[in-house]
């Protein structure tokens, strides 16, 4: 038995006697009146759980009880039944909020199946989305057994990520813990993966057994764009944009673009100063450090020194590939909100350039001072939140408003993409290394680094690894599944400061595997 309350107003209510009584037989509590003043009476003293409305009665009409009706309840549903099926009509009840509209003559199984939808809908659904998941989590787990490709490995993490979201909407389904597991899992088994075939990818790049990789991501869907003589093609960078956060932001754009989406694999470490000069230059850090050497010589991996020559690498790109651009290349590296506004203001003055590649830092901003504030931390204390913190930060950015207005511009073509995503870090690895090694959490470069090979992967020959050398002695460790490192000195102070931060510059899925989109105006 439902017990759930209905309220049924109808001028002509004894005609639908048996539609009552069915529903009454199904579980629900049906109260019933024939006017619009007792039902606006009724509402004040009772609490309903759904309203079913006749639109044409005497006195009161249909609209102005459901106005009334909501003046006192804005959330009460209401179901407007009508005999009419003119659009106005529609439109205004739609107008009013109406939860749903049913013509006349209507017949007792389409009122029970409104009820179900209304009533019993979010239970129905959180059953189902239960039921699935566990039949996919027995398919993953099983996946995780195999050995497998690095396109199976993208299924796997797509499936991760829709399910995350999926979750997001029925938090009352106690299967969050579940998931984590099997991701804290599948990133364990990832990054054996990676590891076993890193190396052999950077030296194969474009066979049919290496994935699209960070070098490869400009020429393959930014420069056939350029084709198009007419075009205007705007190249969005997002630093540190995860997969879970671009299907939360998506959602807002699909109103007025076209989107087509495609993926990709970061290159190692997955951070800044070498996924972003990778990807806009299309070389690797190694072959970069032959033509740009001051991007490697400082002692540190400090990211407004090593990607200041973003646009002169995309440059370098467009020069090799033998790319003439019909009017010089825009660059725009928005780093704060009033550079953002000032763009999206005048976007339209870039309407008739060829390139504009557009730098977006904030999220790496977010990842970045959430670690060092516990406003943020409360406001965002896991993946959950962290999605609808994006979310809210989207919504009310200028770069969406920016995307809006480039939906306006005739001939725009637009590719987003990043350069790494982040992972919630929760395990400490003690690492050892002299003075001069790197302070990043999740890589380090240096001399007589040490670590635990479980937590960690150790680059002995930067070279093979596509690594700028810096050094005859130089070695490399890159951090797996979700550790950071901490060194023995303060060892459980740093533990406890870094641990539950979102970092990058290691091996998970969340940081290599990444989305790149396409999008046209509609």
């Amino acid at each position: 038995m439902t017990g759930k309350k209905i309220l049924w107003v109808d001028d002509e209510i004894e005609l639908l006697r048996s539609h009552i009584i069915f529903l009454s037989e199904k579980g629900y509590l049906v109260d019933t009146v024939t006017n619009g003043e007792d039902a606006v009476s009724l509402v004040k003293e009772k609490d309903y759980d759904l309203i079913f409305l006749d639109e044409m009665m005497p006195g009161l009409g249909g609209l102005e009880t459901l106005a009334r009706i909501k003046d006192i309840d804005q959330n009460l549903p209401v179901v407007m039944i009508t005999k009419s099926e003119e659009e106005t009509l529609m439109n205004e009840a739609i107008g009013v909020k109406i939860t749903d509209y049913l013509t006349k003559p209507v017949n007792p199984s389409q009122v029970f199946l409104v009820c179900k939808k209304i009533l019993e809908g979010k239970k129905i659904t959180q059953q189902y989305a239960a039921k699935d998941y566990l039949q996919d989590f027995k398919e993953i787990a099983h996946a995780f057994m195999n050995d497998m490709d690095f396109g199976e490995w993208l299924e796997i993490y797509l499936k991760l990520v829709n399910w995350d979201i999926e979750l997001d909407n029925h938090p009352e389904i106690d299967l969050r813990q579940t998931l984590n597991d099997q991701k804290k899992e599948g990133n364990k088994e990832f990054s054996k993966f990676v590891e076993r075939n890193y190396k052999n990818w950077t030296n194969s790049l474009g066979d049919n057994y290496t994935p699209t990789l960070t070098p490869e991501v400009t020429s393959k869907y930014v420069l056939p764009l350029l084709d198009d003589e007419k075009a205007s093609v705007f190249y969005f960078v997002i630093d540190c944009l995860r997969l879970d956060q671009w299907l939360v932001m998506e959602k807002l754009l699909t109103d007025y673009f076209k989107i087509e989406k495609d993926y990709y694999y970061a290159i190692l470490p997955t951070a800044t100063p070498y996924a972003r000069n990778s990807l806009f230059s299309g070389l690797f850090p190694s072959e970069i450090e032959k033509y740009y050497p001051q991007l490697w010589s400082s002692g540190d991996d400090d990211e407004n020194s090593m990607n200041k020559y973003e646009k002169e690498l995309l440059q370098f790109l467009l020069d090799r590939k033998k790319i003439k651009l019909r009017n010089e290349l825009k660059y725009i590296k928005i780093i704060d909100p009033e550079v953002g506004r000032n763009f999206e203001q005048n976007i339209l003055s870039y309407q008739n350039t060829h390139l504009t590649a557009v730098v977006v830092n904030f999220l790496d901003m977010i990842a970045h001072g959430r670690s060092d504030s516990d406003l943020l931390k409360e406001i965002a204390p896991d993946e959950p939140a962290y999605r609808s913190l994006t979310n809210t930060w989207f919504t009310h950015s200028s770069l969406f408003a920016t995307f809006k207005a480039l939906a306006n511009v005739k001939n725009a073509k637009i590719v987003i993409t990043t350069d790494h995503g982040s992972i919630r870090s929760l395990r400490g690895a003690k690492v050892l290394g002299d003075r001069e090694a790197s302070s990043n959490l999740r890589f380090k470069f240096g001399r007589n680094l040490k670590v635990d090979d479980k937590h960690a992967i150790y680059i002995k020959s930067p070279e093979e690894y596509k690594l700028p050398k810096r050094g005859v002695t130089i070695n490399y460790i890159i951090a797996k599944e979700d550790f950071y490192f901490v060194y023995p000195t303060d060892y459980h102070k740093y533990l406890t400061y870094y641990k539950d931060t979102f970092q990058h510059g290691g091996i998970s899925m969340e940081e290599m595997i990444l989305p790149v989109i396409t999008m046209e105006p509609k």
